[in-house]
This record gives C-alpha cells, sequence and structure tokens, in this order.
C-alpha cells in the first residue's frame, strides 16, 4: 500500500472511532440519567419500530406534475454517471424520492434499489457488448468479482442490522466522513492519471510526427501503426468472450443463498435462537467463496513471482499477499455495510477500491456494476415480498434507469474515444460522490438539528427492542 493509501485508511479509520465513541458516550449519559425518548428519530433508509409503532408508509401517487418531472431529471442524471462511476447513485436517489415526490424513507431506500438495479443492469448488458481497451481478456473481471461480491452481500445484511441500532446522526457523520473522503481521494487518483494520460499522448504525438525509415531516412507526419494488431471481432463474439458462464454460475449460487436465507429470517421471531442461526449461515457461505478465490490470487501470484512474471494478475496492481486480501475483504465487508445503512448498492467503496488497487477506469466501472447488480437485485426481490414499494412507481423508475443507463454509458464511451482520457471515469465517479455527500450531510444535519432541539434520545438503540 502507497503512503496515500495509509494516510487516508488512517483517516477513516480515526473519524470513525471517535464518532462511535461520541455515541457510546451519549448511550451511557442517557442511560445513567433519564430513560430516553420514545420520539426516536426514523432511519432514513431502514424501518424503525418501537413498541409496536411503526413508520407511517407514504406513496404518492403516480401522476404527471412538476415534481415527477424534476426527479425524472435527477434519476435519470444519477443512474447515467452513477453507473458510468461505479457507485450507483443511491446517496442522490432517496434524497430526490423523499424530499421531492414525498414518499417515507423507508419505501424510498427500496425504491432507490431498484433504480440502481435498472441502471446496473442496462449498464453490465452494454459493458458486455464492449471490448477490454489493452487486452483479449472481458472486460469484467470475474476474479474480483467473485472476491468482492459475497462480502458486499454480507456487509449489506450487517449494516441493514445495524441501521435499527444506530442513531440518525451517527449514520450521518459516518456517511459524510465516508463519502468526503473517499470522492477527495478519487478526484486526486484522478488527477493523477490525467497528468500521466497527458505525458503518454506526447510521447505518442512524437512518435506519430517524426519516425525514421529502415534507410536512416526522417519522415514527418507518418501515421504510426501497431506493431501487433488486435483481431477484429464481431459483436456477437464479443459478448460471448465477456461471458464466463461458471463463474456467473456462482456468483448466482451466492445470490440464491443469501436471498433463501433473508427470506426465511425475516419471517422468524426477531433475536430467536433461528433467527440468529439463519443470520449466521451468511458468513459460512461468503467466507467460502471469498476463502477460494483469496487462495488462488494468493498462488497465482506466488507462482508468477517465482518464475519472474511481474504480469498483473486480474486487473489490480496490487501484490496479492494475505495481507492485502484480508484488507479486500475488510473493505467489501464496509461497503456493504454502508450499502445497508444508505440504500445504495455498496459501490461508494467498491468503486474507489478498485481504482485505488490499480484497476483501469473502464474495467473498475464495469466490474463495479456488474457485482452491484446482484446486490441490488437482491435487496429488490426481498423488498418486493415484503411488498415495501409501489409496483406502478418503481417500474416507471425501474424503466428511467435502464434508459438512463444505456445513455451514460454510450455518452461515455464516445467521450472516451474522442478525448483518449480514462481518468474522466475517475472525476465521474468522484463527482457522483461528493454530490451524495452534500445531498445526505445537509438532510441529515437538518434533521440532527431538529432531533436535538426535541430532545431526543442521540444515543445507540437496543437491537431486538427497535426491531
Amino acid at each position: 500500500m502507497s503512503f496515500s493509501t495509509k494516510t487516508f485508511i488512517l483517516y477513516l479509520v480515526s473519524a470513525f472511532s471517535v464518532a462511535i465513541l461520541s455515541a457510546l458516550y451519549l448511550t451511557q449519559t442517557a442511560n445513567h440519567h433519564e430513560k430516553p425518548s420514545l420520539s426516536l428519530p426514523h432511519n432514513p433508509l431502514q424501518l424503525h419500530t418501537l413498541n409496536g409503532s411503526k413508520t407511517v408508509k407514504t406513496w404518492p401517487e403516480l401522476k404527471a406534475s412538476w415534481r415527477l418531472a424534476l426527479a425524472t431529471v435527477i434519476g435519470f442524471l444519477g443512474s447515467a454517471f452513477g453507473t458510468v462511476g461505479g457507485v450507483g447513485g443511491g446517496g442522490i436517489f432517496v434524497p430526490m424520492l423523499t424530499l421531492i415526490i414525498g414518499f417515507d424513507t423507508k419505501s424510498a431506500a427500496a425504491l432507490s434499489k431498484c433504480m440502481i438495479m435498472g441502471a446496473s443492469t442496462s449498464s453490465v448488458f452494454y459493458n458486455l457488448r464492449v471490448r477490454h481497451p489493452t487486452k483479449d481478456v472481458p472486460i469484467l473481471d470475474y476474479d474480483l468479482a467473485l472476491l468482492f461480491q459475497p462480502m458486499l452481500m454480507l456487509g449489506i445484511t450487517v449494516g441493514v442490522s445495524l441501521s435499527v441500532v444506530f442513531p440518525y446522526w451517527l449514520i450521518t457523520v459516518l456517511i459524510i466522513i465516508l463519502f468526503i473522503g473517499t470522492s477527495s481521494r478519487s478526484f486526486f487518483k484522478g488527477t493523477e492519471m490525467w497528468k500521466e494520460e497527458t505525458l503518454l499522448k506526447k510521447e505518442m504525438a512524437q512518435v506519430q510526427t517524426t519516425f525514421v525509415n529502415s534507410r536512416g531516412e526522417l519522415l514527418i507526419d507518418t501515421e504510426y501503426d501497431p506493431l501487433v494488431p488486435r483481431e477484429e471481432k464481431t459483436p456477437m463474439q464479443i459478448f460471448c468472450s465477456n461471458l464466463k458462464w461458471k463463474r456467473i454460475l456462482v456468483l448466482m449460487v451466492v445470490w440464491v443463498s443469501f436471498l433463501l436465507l433473508q427470506i426465511i429470517k425475516n419471517n422468524a421471531r426477531v433475536c430467536s435462537v433461528w433467527y440468529w442461526a439463519l443470520f449466521s449461515l451468511q458468513f459460512p457461505i461468503a467466507l467460502v467463496v471469498f476463502g477460494y478465490e483469496g487462495v488462488k490470487l494468493n498462488k497465482d501470484y506466488k507462482k508468477r513471482m517465482s518464475t519472474g512474471n511481474l504480469e498483473c494478475i486480474c486487473e489490480a496492481s496490487i501484490e496479492w499477499t494475505v495481507l492485502h486480501i484480508v484488507f479486500c475483504a475488510l473493505c467489501g465487508i464496509l461497503g456493504g455495510t454502508v450499502g445497508g445503512l444508505l440504500g445504495s448498492g455498496g459501490g461508494f467503496i467498491l468503486g474507489p477500491l478498485l481504482i485505488e488497487i490499480g484497476v483501469i477506469p473502464q474495467v473498475a466501472s464495469a466490474t463495479a456494476t456488474f457485482v452491484m447488480m446482484f446486490s441490488s437485485s437482491l435487496s429488490v426481490v426481498e423488498f418486493y415480498l415484503l411488498k415495501r414499494f409501489p409496483i406502478p412507481y418503481a417500474l416507471y423508475l425501474f424503466t428511467v434507469s435502464v434508459l438512463a443507463g444505456f445513455v451514460g454509458q454510450l455518452f461515455v464511451r464516445k467521450l472516451l474515444r474522442i478525448l483518449g482520457r480514462a481518468s474522466i471515469i475517475v472525476f465521474i465517479l468522484s463527482g457522483v460522490i461528493f454530490a451524495s455527500a452534500l445531498t445526505m450531510g445537509v438532510i441529515g444535519i437538518e434533521k440532527s438539528i431538529h432531533m436535538i432541539q426535541n430532545h431526543d434520545f442521540m444515543g445507540f438503540l437496543g437491537f431486538c427492542s427497535s426491531q
């Protein structure tokens, strides 16, 4: 890990520790002085209950209005840029659905997952028809997908559980810390890539304008052709080469396993033995798949080093040591936990992480979106079975996001061909995360101030009593 990466991790650990310790202090203070107020804030993304009291379900009617038009524009742009950056856009969708259309926060979180699923599905279908920019390999990195998908889905279930326990202000603070940190880090990473691309363009320009032939004669403005031209492929050949059915099957097995466990767990009594047994089963499922892929990457890395082959494994340029693999596991769980708290697909961590470990932006975007398709669709199916969103609105927003995913990918791919700068994807990723930090931060701070004025309980809640 580079010095800047270690500094970023230290920033996250320190800031998160201070925020959580503050919440623990408030909890202890409240327990010693008075009982917590029953007027508790609702997590913006999850349903809170206390003594049988639930949030009021608000489902506006789907009809033409300026609110729907504005939400459509924001949702379209959020889906287009979010999928290009590989971050989804849940931090934009939830405030849009609550403030503009008027959904309750629980329903807004469910509809946000529908939008993320629509945009990521269309983006994945588009990317399957795109060649890898530099190699004759799939643009979707299945090794990285298998490494992160199980941990991401495990983190989402943990995040959903923590959302019931964590006070609203703490979730807001953690979101601001994480989003400001990742957006800043991604911006600086994009700036570095922009400078490298500028130098490369200058070198290529010199090669193209100054070329010496075999007789030593200087040729000016000679068009440069690569020594080994890439084999031309039909769109169907590209599509087939991007599909790895065995890897996809493993990902589907993990997806179905988590879905079945969630469905059965939701029908079990909270905090019963059966409930915790089902909850615990998620860990071995995720760890087995992650462990298998981690061992494979570690063995491949050692084999390459022993033979002197310095070529990168997967797309990542990191050393696949045990320490780095464990670090990836923690980042996957963290990304999923944030997704569970926020109502996103976990891309706010996964997208920047893939860029950080050396994956080129095109592959990072395609792979992060591919993984988000699984995590978001899992939540959508679960929310549908629990009847947590109105079908007409879900279909409408899903359609908008599908179109936005196609348009966003098409626009950015053409822009990449014109400018020849993949760093644009990193800047888009940074911009979407920063915009999400602003929207979620402003709304969160406003509600937190309202809680303080009402003298609401500001500490941790009991898990079993808050279900």
